[in-house]
């Protein structure tokens, strides 16, 4: 599982370690605002384009290989910036990033959820969330410190020793994951699979979560300052947010696969602690900031380990790539629309009704997901459901739940 868990700091740490450094250390590259905005897109365009298509190849020829293919093209990529450093290199190499994440990622959440028996995916999704948000915390921070010592291009120099080192460990260490017997699945049944409630409504809650996140990253500050807090206090409540986040996800984990929490409940649950930490944006001052953002991270963490066991847990072993990939999809799709919604609410009237805009549309999913809660742990039911394809009868690789 450690490779997995590297594979998730390496895109997080990637993405944010980057994005957080272009503006300010790239005058040669970044001229305008526009560019900025155009080398941010790139990476995260990428992810939404592309991820639903790794997804599918992941179930088609194997998860390990689209793995390792990826982290290999992901080294590739900032290489390719390291060798050239010219600014037009610069997008090519941001976009070959984006495109390389788009495949390892999707394929570590689906060789984790297949590497597991059910009874322990609520723990090592929660694993694989925390070291995914250890990356998104140091991305920022280890970024700019490589960047100051040596420039953007040092930064990518660590990124491709970091891809390459992982792509390594997981070729050796990481199970063969193969392809499994399918039944031919014909467009409707992919939509019809994509709009049941099983698929629907932990996606919904991820998205719901990654746009929180993204709106307490991107906004917070911005609210602080305008309490007169400096950057030292609002950096330390992104760090809050990033911080609970990161720990909430293995406990999460843990208290799922020992039957204290089930995954309708606790969906709701961190919807609500969403909801209540993007209230609490809007009350003025230190207090307000740091409250917004404690509940903001708790409610993410809690969502997120819980959702992705969700959908492992109503998806048939051989399509385990596809549900990850456009699952990936819907939060990349909450990544970019919560911070849409806020700027556009804050346009028309202020920042304070833009959180609001986002609690009412968060609390009203939390409502929704406890009227469909089941009567019982979705997870239990699952892992005997059957299969529409058999498994395959190789005594060194099974099903993880038959076991």
């Amino acid at each position: 599982m450690w490779p997995l868990y590297a594979a998730g700091f390496t895109t997080a740490f990637g993405a944010h370690g980057i994005a957080a450094n272009l503006g300010g250390f790239s005058d040669d590259a970044v001229t305008s605002l526009l560019v900025l905005g155009g080398l941010l897109a790139l990476y995260d365009g990428a992810e939404v384009v592309l991820k639903p298509v790794f997804g599918t190849l992941a179930d088609r020829i194997g998860a390990k290989p689209v793995l390792v293919g990826g982290l290999v093209a992901f080294a590739g990529a900032s290489a390719l910036y390291v060798i050239a450093d010219s600014p037009g290199w610069l997008w090519a190499a941001r976009l070959g990033q984006g495109a390389a994440a788009s495949a390892f990622s999707p394929s570590a959440s689906a060789l984790v959820a297949r590497l597991n028996p059910s009874a322990k995916r609520g723990r090592a999704f929660g694993s694989y969330g925390f070291h995914k948000s250890i990356g998104y915390t140091l991305g920022p921070l280890l970024g700019g410190l490589l960047v100051w010592a040596g420039g953007l291009r040092l930064l990518f120099v660590v990124l491709a020793t970091l891809g390459a080192a992982v792509a390594l460990w997981a070729a050796v260490t990481v199970p063969a994951a193969p392809p499994l017997p399918k039944q031919r699945q014909t467009v409707l049944d992919l939509a019809r699979r994509l709009t049941d409630p099983v698929f629907l409504g932990p996606t919904a809650a991820l998205a719901a979560a990654t746009a929180a996140l993204s709106v307490g990253v991107g906004f917070l500050p911005v609210t602080g300052a305008a309490a007169g807090l400096g950057t030292i206090a609002t950096g330390a409540a992104v760090s809050v947010l990033a911080a609970t986040a990161a720990f909430v996800q293995p406990a999460a984990g843990r208290a799922l696969d020992n039957g204290r929490l089930t995954t309708g409940t606790g969906l709701a649950t961190g919807l609500i602690l969403t909801a209540a930490g993007l209230a609490c944006a809007m009350l003025p001052g230190l207090a307000g900031v740091l409250s917004a953002a404690a509940l903001i991270g708790a409610g993410t963490g809690l969502i997120t380990p819980l959702g992705f066991a969700a959908l492992a847990a109503g998806t048939p072993e051989e399509r385990m790539g596809q549900t990850m990939g456009a699952a990936e999809l819907g939060r990349e799709l909450g990544d970019a629309g919560g911070p849409l919604l806020i700027a556009a609410v804050a346009t028309v009237a202020t920042l304070t009704y833009g959180y609001a805009a986002l609690a009412l549309l968060t609390a009203l999913g939390a409502a929704l997901a406890f009227a469909r809660r089941p009567s019982r742990a979705p997870e239990g039911t699952a892992a005997a459901a059957p299969h529409p394809s058999p498994m395959p009868s190789s005594p060194t690789r099974t099903d993880p739940d038959a076991r």
